[in-house]
């Protein structure tokens, strides 16, 4: 029983990284071997659209044929039992590097042909059971008004489509900064975003974990 956690912030040892690592080790103490790639580490793009994975009898058979320090991961990626990629909000969205990871990893397991039964044919025949961890500065009951519930959901419900399984979850108003001081930030309440932290932030921290174990679990059957 492998599992993958794929951190797609540039920063370490905060939020998402955080995040990533209690779920990790919900899966490691449900029974699985783990492993944490970080996206920031690699040299990459995103896909360059050739096509190489929607050839007729294609050799790659799901894994994207460019071949750059990402290509290693996916390979890790479709063989593993359980994925959880984690990324920040910046300006509304996922940070580039997680968005590229994520449409060179789902892109060539999905066919463009379409099966009698309407479905569309994927390059795995199995479930890799997956979930999808995001962290963000805004605070829960401002998301829906500039759509992050919708905007988010379009990496998770494609993931379900495409690995068979996906769970999605989000950690609001986080602390982002070591010394709100420094910065041009005075809509931030430091000591309002201290206490979220002390108070709130560990309780994502034990969801993270529940998920975690509860994809490998599954995993298990």
């Amino acid at each position: 029983m492998k599992a993958l956690f794929v951190n797609g912030s540039p920063r370490k040892n905060w939020n998402t990284h955080k995040m990533l690592e209690s779920a990790m080790k919900g899966a490691s103490d449900a029974g699985a071997e783990c492993k944490m790639i970080h996206l920031y580490d690699l040299s990459y793009k995103g896909c360059v659209s050739c096509f190489a994975c929607k050839v007729k009898g294609s050799k790659t058979h799901g894994l994207c044929a460019y071949r750059d320090d990402l290509r290693p991961v996916l390979e890790e990626a479709l063989a593993c039992d359980v994925i959880v990629a984690g990324s920040p909000v910046y300006f509304s969205y996922t940070t580039g590097m997680f968005r590229s990871f994520i449409e060179r990893l789902l892109f060539p397991v999905m066919s463009y042909d379409i099966n009698p039964d309407g479905t569309r044919p994927r390059a795995i025949d199995r479930t890799i059971y997956s979930g999808v961890i995001y962290t963000m500065n805004c605070p829960e009951d401002f998301a829906p008004k500039v759509h992050y519930p919708e905007l988010l959901a379009s990496n998770t419900n494609v993931m379900k489509i495409v690995l068979g399984y996906c769970e999605e979850l989000c950690a609001y108003d986080t602390y982002q900064f070591t010394d709100y001081s420094r910065y041009e930030a005075n809509a931030f309440d430091e000591n309002e975003k201290a206490e979220h932290r002390d108070k709130v932030f560990p309780e994502d921290l034990k969801k993270a974990y529940e998920l975690g174990a509860r994809l490998v679990n599954m995993a298990k059957g």
